[in-house]
């Protein structure tokens, strides 16, 4: 089936507009529902395209003061024309019919035009001319898109090893308590605030330790409120600290499935491996 000619359709219907409708109006109208239909975030509707292309032929139209007004006078006349039609009877809307279609074969013949060849030649030279408030919206909405696709990848990002945060305490040369922490007590401290799936103390450099935590939430609350012991307190950072939230943070969050005992050990063994060999390369370096 043909696509429907751009003015065969009610444009401020579509939009959700009234027809008194400011452009910044217009506009607002139009990024909502070119953003619900982009086709960058409708994969699966293969007339995604061709209903943005759509959005933006009706913007071009309503925000040229000439083309609208344009389609202004033959949408009242189409609304006004199917008012009397809807009121005539079958026999005379016949009549009436045919009586339009002898007027419009003659009205041929004259050189003034009608509102409908107005409107048809003012979407033409907006074709041809395009328009540059149309490109504007349309650049707009691709840099829209662009963010939240980009805040999508960034979240996606975010795994365990973003969750990883270096652990230092005060440790005497002679002390042989390791300051008085172990990785008991370490655990204990901090595994209040979510799981845990890795946690090292290093063995060449006394004070020292890495954990990794599963979620997010988990890891900031350690490092914002987790004091260790009162007498030789503990200090917290991040390793590579995570993108900054958008908005309020939420709360911790708690996993609803859990994987099996044995791959969350293997998974565990794995993260520690690595951590001990970060431990390693560190203590390597000085």
């Amino acid at each position: 089936m043909e696509d429907p000619k751009i003015e065969d359709l009610d444009l401020y219907e579509i939009l959700e507009i009234e027809t008194t409708s400011t452009v910044a109006d217009i506009k607002k109208a139009y990024r909502k529902k070119a953003l619900q239909c982009h086709p960058d975030k409708n994969p699966d509707n293969p007339n995604a395209a061709k209903e943005f292309h759509q959005l933006s032929r009706i913007l071009e139209v309503l925000i040229d003061a000439t083309a609208r007004k344009a389609y202004d006078a033959v949408l009242k006349g189409r609304k006004e024309a199917a008012i009397r039609h809807k009121e005539l009877d079958s026999k005379r809307r016949k009549l009436k019919e045919d009586l339009e279609a002898r007027e419009r074969r003659a009205a041929a013949n004259y050189k003034t035009k009608s509102a409908d060849e107005k409107l048809k030649e003012e979407i033409e030279r907006l074709r041809k001319e395009g328009s540059k408030q149309v490109e504007e919206e349309l650049e707009r909405i691709r840099q829209e898109v662009l963010e939240e696709q980009k805040a999508q990848l960034d979240a996606n990002k975010c795994s365990g090893a973003n969750y990883r945060i270096k652990i230092k305490w005060n440790v005497a040369k002679d002390d042989t308590t390791n300051g008085g922490y172990s990785h008991e007590n370490l655990h204990r401290f901090l595994s209040k605030y979510g799981n845990v799936t890795a946690l090292v103390l290093s063995q060449k450099r006394m004070g020292t330790a890495l954990v990794e935590f599963e979620a997010r939430n988990a890891a900031e609350m350690a490092v914002e409120m987790e004091v260790g012991l009162p007498s030789n307190p503990l200090k917290l950072e991040w390793v590579n600290p995570p993108p900054a939230r958008k908005g309020a943070a939420s709360s911790l969050v708690k996993p609803s499935d859990y994987e099996s005992v044995v791959l969350t050990k293997m998974r565990q063994a794995e993260e520690r491996r690595r951590l001990i060999e970060q431990l390693k390369a560190e203590d390597g370096d000085d």
